[in-house]
């Protein structure tokens, strides 16, 4: 039987560990990280997901801001809150809630925060710091894999690892934190040919590309490591409704260690979010 890689789990030793960081820094006189969250109108994922992730601030002693703006905002109004928060030392972490409304442009957006507040690790400057393993503050989700494979795996150093999916939010981060531990990482995407046999031949896989079980059970060798960073809620016959991966778990049972779909890599994303906070108001401290 393949290990579950625990995610829930893992995630409260992160958020725990950030939690006594936080302690730390009040102790020594310093202000508490702060972390302030930008949602423009009311998609429903969007709210639980903010909701979430406010609690959790709570939990750790991180201040949370809430800028809860109407959908018909104009775009300007979004980019000079932005500019308040870049200007206010007790901002430390910035955070815009995706999507935005269409009239608003989300690249310009992303690119208006301060590299150093960006704890998504969307910004160009942190992207390019990331690909050039300078420094910055790197993505949630890839940064929460890297965790999760690292409670599996020792050594990177010559394993054969294949990315599936190339977004810029999972794929292409992910697969450059692999290359920096030696890894050799090959990086699929939709027209990929021959995606089962690249995938066979991989001691890891990370699959990110959205596509519900679209990994099946013969694509993955024995012993191979496999991290499932889809989310796709599927609905049934009798419009019950339940959130399925991009991985067929239940054919997985000769892989070595798995992620599951809730559990996984989802409670490590907001753990990291946490975690880059907090370094960022470390590094704000001493800059």
């Amino acid at each position: 039987m393949a290990e579950i890689i625990d995610g829930k789990a893992l995630a409260a030793k992160v958020l725990a560990g950030t939690a006594e960081e936080v302690r730390a820094i009040v102790s020594a006189g310093g202000d508490a990280p702060g972390l302030a969250v930008i949602l423009v109108g009311k998609d429903p994922a969007s709210e639980v997901y903010v909701g979430r992730k406010i609690a959790q601030c709570r939990k750790a002693g991180i201040r949370s801001i809430e800028h809860r703006l109407p959908a018909e905002t104009e775009q300007e109004v979004v980019l000079a809150l932005i500019d308040e928060l870049n200007a206010d030392p007790l901002v430390h972490g910035i955070l815009v809630q995706l999507p935005l409304p269409r009239h608003i442009d989300a690249a310009r957006v992303l690119d208006r925060i301060d590299p150093a507040k960006d704890v998504d690790g969307f910004h160009p400057v942190n992207v390019g710091r990331l690909s050039t393993g300078t420094g910055g503050l790197v993505p949630c989700t890839p940064l929460g894999v890297m965790l999760l494979l690292d409670s599996v795996i020792d050594d990177y150093r010559g394993l054969n690892v294949v990315v599936i999916g190339k977004s810029n939010i999972v794929g292409k981060p992910v697969s450059m934190l692999l290359l920096e531990r030696e890894a050799t990482v090959t990086v699929t995407h939709i027209e990929t040919r021959d995606l089962p046999d690249i995938a066979r031949k991989a001691d890891v896989i990370v699959a990110a590309a959205g596509a519900p079980q679209l990994v099946r059970g013969y694509w993955v060798k024995p012993g191979a490591v496999v991290i499932d960073v889809g989310i796709t809620r599927v609905a049934d016959h009798d419009g019950n409704t339940r959130i399925v991966g991009d991985c067929a778990t239940h054919e997985l049972d000769h892989a070595k260690a798995v992620t599951p779909v809730p559990g996984g890599v989802g409670p490590m994303t907001i753990a990291c979010l946490l975690s880059n906070t907090v370094l960022a108001a470390k590094r704000a401290a001493v800059a």
